[in-house]
């Protein structure tokens, strides 16, 4: 698969080099032209040029393991442009936890208990959901059900003056197995504690009929249930939400104003199996980009463990020092030098990246002033050592 796909790109790295300058140039005129892309063709052309200028950028900003940003200092001085490169090659935290609801559809509802002898414990519920215009969850819940029957005489009772009355329910939801391992992945996917106060949406709402629409498309049973007296829809507005993108990766307070406005990725509901295709069937291809743009020595494994329309975040563990058995794990974001808009365009991008990983380990020189490679827009942004 791998010789296959280096030899075709081959092909294609060969012919497009050699394309006349007017045919180039007319090519840039039809990509100006595309109005919707116009704003992030821009934006994200500035992270490929820093990193053409000046290859210094690379890994020149770490993200401490658990923990806020922290940036190491930068070659050129140039703090700010430093900290806009790191957020024009990634997702910022807003995008990310409105991709992880947005993605989802079902989660845990941890609403304060109710029941004889355990009054005022967390109790747990597996819940559906849809998101409403503000990216609100929108649940439909049967008057029966024990979380139901919690929000009512907790969250929804505002007589209720005993110190176990909590008008706070909290939603927790994560994305599947993104690894592509045959291994459990529970903490090493992305996920969202959304802790909110609880309305009632009446029958007559004004977006009762897209709530509705957008409940019966993704959950095929409400049409049998949505129009019994004995459901009705609930909404969840969020006072605080915390983000966690894995295992080891940054965990965060995301501000509710700035989630609400955020848009989710458009690669979200093709993410996952574009990861699981890429750690099955694209090994040989991973180890090489590893090898020759990461710089990676004593390899023992490198997994890709998300994509959007960015980039895409790779785990790589290596060997540290003579010990087999002392491994470091490194994580690296390797960006797309144009943000994509489609899954064929981020397949797309990332075989360009694997074609130049290629060419620099095979020494091809195509007489120009750039190494294969050397534009792709790579960052080290996170680290852990393990025993």
């Amino acid at each position: 698969m791998s010789s296959s796909i280096s030899a075709t790109a081959t092909a294609i790295s060969s012919s497009h080099r050699r394309r006349p300058v007017a045919f180039v140039a007319g090519w840039i005129i039809v990509v100006l032209t595309l109005g919707a892309l116009t704003q992030q063709a821009q934006s994200f052309t500035t992270v490929s040029v820093k990193n053409q200028s000046t290859k210094k950028h690379v890994g020149a900003t770490a993200v401490a393991v658990n923990g806020e940003e922290t940036k190491a200092p930068v070659a050129n001085g140039d703090d700010d442009t430093e900290e806009d490169y790191l957020w024009e090659l990634r997702l910022n935290v807003f995008e990310k936890a409105k991709t992880v609801a947005s993605v989802c559809t079902s989660g845990t509802l941890c609403t304060v208990s109710s029941h004889d002898g355990i009054q005022g414990a967390p109790f747990g519920s597996f819940v559906d959901y849809v998101l409403d215009d503000e990216g609100n969850p929108v649940l439909l819940m049967n008057e029966m059900s024990m979380h139901t029957i919690n929000i009512e005489q907790n969250a929804l009772n505002k007589d209720c003056a005993e110190a176990t009355c909590s008008n706070l329910v909290t939603l927790f939801t994560q994305l599947s197995d993104t690894a592509g391992s045959s291994a459990p992945q529970g903490q090493d996917v992305s996920r969202c504690s959304f802790t909110c106060r609880v309305e009632k949406i009446p029958r007559d709402a004004p977006d009762m009929d897209t709530i509705r629409m957008r409940y019966s498309l993704t959950h095929t049973y409400a049409d049998q249930v949505m129009d019994s007296p004995k459901f009705a829809f609930y909404r969840l507005l969020p006072e605080k939400i915390y983000y966690v993108g894995g295992f080891g990766v940054m965990a965060k307070w995301v501000d509710v104003d700035d989630y609400k406005v955020a848009a989710p990725d458009i690669l979200a509901k093709d993410a996952s199996s574009i990861v699981k295709k890429l750690n099955r069937e694209f090994k040989s291809d991973l180890e090489g980009m590893a090898r020759h743009l990461l710089n990676v020595e004593k390899l023992e494994d490198i997994r890709v463990t998300n994509v959007d329309r960015l980039g895409m975040d790779v785990r790589v563990t290596r060997q540290q020092g003579t010990r087999r058995n002392k491994l470091s794990t490194d994580e690296f974001r390797v960006g797309f030098r144009i943000p994509v808009i489609s899954v064929e365009d981020a397949k797309s991008e990332i075989l360009k990246v694997f074609q130049e990983a290629w060419e620099k380990g095979n020494g091809f020189d195509w007489g120009d002033s750039e190494e294969p490679g050397s534009t792709v827009p790579i960052m080290k942004i996170a680290a852990d050592s393990l025993e």
